[in-house]
């Protein structure tokens, strides 16, 4: 796969991460091997001489033969029950990059889950208003009745927001950054951004009995100057949830970016943007808190000088509940100084 540290395409492994995040820390809790369909010799039972070789492949690579191929966002969605069932995590927001968020199995399965999300999207997802509500057509009396539909063809997000306009951006700042400017002197990281209900329209996620979809957030970010939004959200975060939480909440997978980049400095590893990650939160409107996430890719491209942390589960050396009151203790403390908090992490 292509990797941006190399500049070209080169062999690496890919690993599948599930992180838990506050605002001013984060950890990798969990990972596991993504195994393309190419090195599962189960998917080519037609040909039992590619099988054989890619049999002989995975010997080579040491690849257990329970590992096969599973699309990352399965493996998340597996590995977000099993840190909850371990560790009895309460159910935390998750966080994903547009690898997992234009997943629709992967979002109706973190529903089915009781999690909430901020998940990013491509601009190109189908969606109906928030307003909009489906009709019955009238009954001629003979064959089935019609069933509700929407009368207008659904709409893309990009679509949606540049209907809204430029003038439904608002400014939001959802951290303190490391580098100032005469313009900026505290360094917030700062943008204008469009909060609206939509409802997502792909074929596969249910509909009520009434034929409507469900409601959620579109979150799209707008920044001065630019012609269109230029990154676009979908969260399940409650309707009245105020529009600087939404960005905190969207923007926190940042951290994950951070560990990733912490994972390379100090292990060798190089990290593949072609498959980023997620990153969980756990938050209400009210107060911030720690969350769990999901996926990162990496290469390896010497050897590690730390322990590999795809061989083998994660070991809990502590009692669970104290862990869980550890990272509950993470939350920064509520002040009614309008000072922001000190900002102790690298800018990237």
């Amino acid at each position: 796969m292509y990797c941006g540290a190399l500049g070209k395409r080169g062999n690496c492994q890919i690993g599948v991460s599930v992180n838990l995040v506050s605002d001013h820390a984060s950890a990798a809790v969990d990972w596991r091997l993504f195994i393309p369909d190419s090195w599962d010799d189960a998917t080519a039972e037609d040909d039992e001489l590619l099988a054989g070789a890619i049999r002989a492949r995975r010997r080579r690579a040491g690849i257990p033969d329970r590992v096969r191929h599973k699309e990352k966002w399965r493996q998340a969605l597996e590995m977000l029950d099993e840190v909850r069932d371990r560790w009895e995590l309460p159910g935390l927001p998750v966080v994903a990059d547009a690898g997992y968020g234009d997943a629709t199995g992967f979002r109706l399965g973190l529903t089915e889950r009781g999690l909430a999300y901020a998940v990013a999207v491509k601009g190109t997802t189908s969606a109906y208003p928030g307003h909009a509500r489906p009709e019955r057509p009238p009954y001629s009396g003979r064959g089935r009745p019609p069933r509700p539909a929407y009368p207008m063809p659904h709409s893309s997000l990009r679509d949606l927001v540049l209907a809204a306009g430029r003038g439904a951006a608002r400014t939001a700042t959802w951290r303190q950054g490391s580098k100032s400017s005469p313009r900026n002197p505290r360094a917030e990281m700062r943008s204008r951004f469009v909060a609206l209900r939509v409802r997502p329209a792909n074929r596969d996620i249910p509909r009520d009995v009434d034929g409507s979809l469900p409601e959620c957030w579109l979150l799209a970010e707008w920044p001065p100057g630019a012609a269109e939004p230029t990154d676009y959200w979908l969260s399940t975060l409650p309707a009245d949830t105020p529009l600087r939480e939404l960005v905190r909440i969207a923007k926190i997978r940042w951290r994950i970016e951070h560990d990733h980049r912490e994972l390379k400095n100090g292990s060798g590893w190089t990290t593949s943007k072609a498959a980023p990650t997620s990153a969980g939160t756990a938050t209400s409107p009210s107060q911030p808190s720690p969350r769990p996430s999901a996926p990162c890719s990496g290469s390896t491209q010497k050897s590690l000088r730390r322990p590999d942390p795809l061989r083998g589960p994660p070991r809990v050396t502590e009692d669970p509940g104290h862990l869980d009151r550890r990272l509950l203790d993470m939350r920064p403390t509520r002040t009614h100084s309008r000072t922001p908090p000190q900002d102790l992490t690298k800018p990237y």
